[in-house]
């Protein structure tokens, strides 16, 4: 009896393993494709919006087709469709296969870009979720290195189309990595590190002149070289402020401070 139980499940296991291999099994319409056919319909999803069956369609025709002119092309497409489609480290490894396989590609200065969006995207996405402070050290690391991807862009292709716009976006994250210096410094203000403080103070002088954050990085100075007790430095810092930012909010701060 028990076996005739047994041997009674069978049909239904049959019926659901059959039910379950159905759903899985989906016939691939682009076996046959050519590389054109898979590119022209790549690029007309990635034309359309739709960056995820574009990365399909590139994946399908390098795999099938690595070599030949729609490859190398779909090579250079597909890292742009994974940066829309929001996969930026699957982005950075085939823009890095790209480069590698084709050094003097006429529009590798594309690539050297690409790159440094991927990197600009991060840092814009972290900068707007407001991380807390002590996180902070990690904030910018994707700040760092859009700015030096798009310095090796003009460094490397300074008449590159993409030149003009790398230029405007490293203004500001120059500007971001200032003003992340002047975060630090004053988090170390709160907490009596006084000579870190003074540290990042002159490492925003130095590095980043002629941005924003250099007035409060002279009045960090200021209070920092007072708090030390190097009174003559923070009288020099104080001249240099008033002389070059009589009016901003930093020097009336600084004065303030000096006074009590």
């Amino acid at each position: 009896m028990r076996l005739l139980r047994s041997w009674s499940l069978l049909p239904l296991l049959a019926l659901l393993v059959v039910g379950c291999s159905g759903d899985v099994q989906v016939e691939d319409q682009t076996v046959n494709w050519s590389p054109q056919e898979l590119y022209d319909q790549a690029r007309e999803y990635l034309l359309d919006g739709g960056f995820t069956p574009a990365v399909d369609h590139y994946e399908k025709l390098i795999a099938r087709y690595p070599y030949g002119p729609y490859a190398e092309q779909a090579r250079m497409d597909l890292a742009y469709a994974y940066f829309r489609d929001n996969q930026p480290e699957a982005a950075l490894d085939s823009i890095d296969r790209f480069i590698k396989l084709y050094p003097l590609h006429d529009r590798v200065d594309y690539l050297y870009y690409i790159r440094g969006l991927v990197h600009f995207r991060r840092d814009v996405s972290v900068f707007e979720r407001m991380m807390p402070q002590d996180a902070s050290a990690r904030e910018v690391a994707s700040a760092r290195k859009a700015f030096d991807s798009f310095l090796l862009l003009l460094q490397l292709h300074p008449d590159s189309d993409y030149a003009d716009d790398a230029r405007q976006r490293m203004v500001y994250l120059r500007n971001r990595l200032a003003g992340h210096e002047i975060h630090v410094a004053n988090y170390y203000m709160k907490r009596g590190a006084y000579v870190a403080v003074n540290g990042r103070a002159r490492h925003v002088l130095e590095t980043f002149p002629g941005t924003p954050a250099i007035p409060e990085a002279l009045a960090l100075l200021v209070k920092s070289y007072r708090l030390l007790g190097q009174d003559s430095l923070a009288s020099d810092s104080m001249r240099l402020l008033e002389l070059n930012y009589p009016e901003h909010g930093a020097t009336l701060e600084a004065q303030a401070f000096v006074v009590n």
